[in-house]
């Protein structure tokens, strides 16, 4: 009877650890995890005017134990850690705010390499590799966001480790979306470098985030965070995940396309199919290359201008001759009904511009959601 005693609970030991060894962190879109961190979010606050201490909108499990310093262009994360044991950290990065240089991040649009360097002064070298396709770009603004973002919180994350944490969630709205885009890629490719602790099991959601980059930099996320490891959270009606706004020319095709080598296509052509071909070419091609000048001069070079009145040692990057944004992530589509309709007209005249973009308007929708 002893031994028996013995064997059974070594039974149930055995099984009790087996059980805490089970990660917490699951693959998939999970509504109660994501009403929770949109809660979480909400406790930044930003220039969209939500009330952040609504105790309606308070996270029923987690609390904050680090807030970092304002850094780079008005960037902040937090770190939140749930009051049950072996669940997830959190980090939670910020939005736009009021000030006018957290709004130039945004501006600040044209697109460097996936891969590279950045020069913040001589003390401050960022290596990154967001992704293996070197066609990769990224949104310029928030990719300085997330180099400053990531100092502060490279030594944090490795002391959470040190004492045994080994999943982490992150959310971020808005602009902070967009920047947990980049950030999830940065991870991905420390971990597979060994810069970082390989152990590290990460999830993303991205909400109401605007584009972060090309479609080669979204094609190498949506690889990356396969199986259900990041989603991209939209309500229809916000137009934030609308932006930035984008250019495709005719240079943003795969070097196999019907476009590759039109040109001497059109030159082989007999007359005077080649010139009306030539000229239905010129008019189709041009606009689009203009624009994307236009916009490589005012959203690179003349925002640079601004950047460095807040970053003086910045030296301005070389920027990817291309503005062809795409969303990335697996969507998760929060489809407005009547009811919220009702409580949220789309009215185009409206002053508040925000009205179907703050968590409060998610948090309706995400209650809707049928799955």
């Amino acid at each position: 009877m002893h031994n028996l005693k013995t064997i059974l609970c070594a039974l149930c030991w055995s099984s009790a650890v087996a059980l805490s060894a089970q990660p917490h962190l699951q693959p998939g879109f999970d509504k109660t995890e994501y009403a929770e961190l949109l809660r979480v979010s909400n406790r930044q606050g930003d220039t969209l005017g939500w009330d952040t201490l609504d105790p309606a909108l308070a996270p029923q499990r987690y609390r904050m134990t680090y807030r970092s310093p304002e850094v780079g262009l008005k960037n902040r994360w937090d770190l939140w850690e749930s009051s049950r044991p072996g669940d997830p950290i959190v980090v939670s990065i910020r939005g736009t705010t009021s000030d006018a240089v957290s709004w130039l991040a945004n501006v600040y649009a044209a697109m460097s390499p996936a891969q590279g360097s950045m020069a913040f002064s001589d003390k401050f070298m960022f290596d990154y590799h967001l992704a293996d396709n070197p066609a990769a770009a990224v949104h310029t603004g928030w990719l300085t966001g997330m180099a400053f973002l990531w100092r502060d919180m490279e030594p944090v994350l490795n002391k959470k480790h040190q004492d045994g944490a080994r999943e982490l969630l992150i959310i971020g709205h808005s602009q902070g979306g967009a920047i947990a885009y980049l950030l999830t890629s940065h991870l991905h490719y420390l971990k597979k470098s060994g810069k970082i602790p390989n152990g590290w099991r990460i999830k993303t959601y991205c909400s109401a985030a605007p584009k972060p980059g090309n479609l080669y930099y979204a094609y190498d996320y949506e690889q990356i965070t396969a199986g259900g490891w990041a989603f991209t959270v939209v309500n229809p009606l916000d137009w934030v995940p609308e932006s930035p706004l984008t250019v495709q020319t005719v240079n943003d095709f795969n070097q196999i396309s019907p476009l590759s080598n039109i040109e001497e296509t059109i030159k082989k052509q007999k007359f005077p199919q080649k010139t009306v071909m030539k000229h239905v070419y010129k008019q189709l091609s041009k606009p689009a290359l203009k624009a994307n000048k236009r916009y490589q001069k005012y959203f690179g070079k003349k925002a640079n201008k601004y950047v460095e009145k807040t970053l003086p040692d910045f030296q301005e990057p070389e920027y990817v001759q291309s503005n062809n944004y795409m969303r990335a992530g697996s969507p998760v589509v929060l489809a407005p009904d009547e009811a919220y309709l009702k409580k949220y007209p789309n009215d185009p005249k409206s002053e508040n511009i925000f009205r179907h973009h703050l968590p409060e308007q998610y948090l309706f929708l995400l209650e809707r959601l049928p799955y």
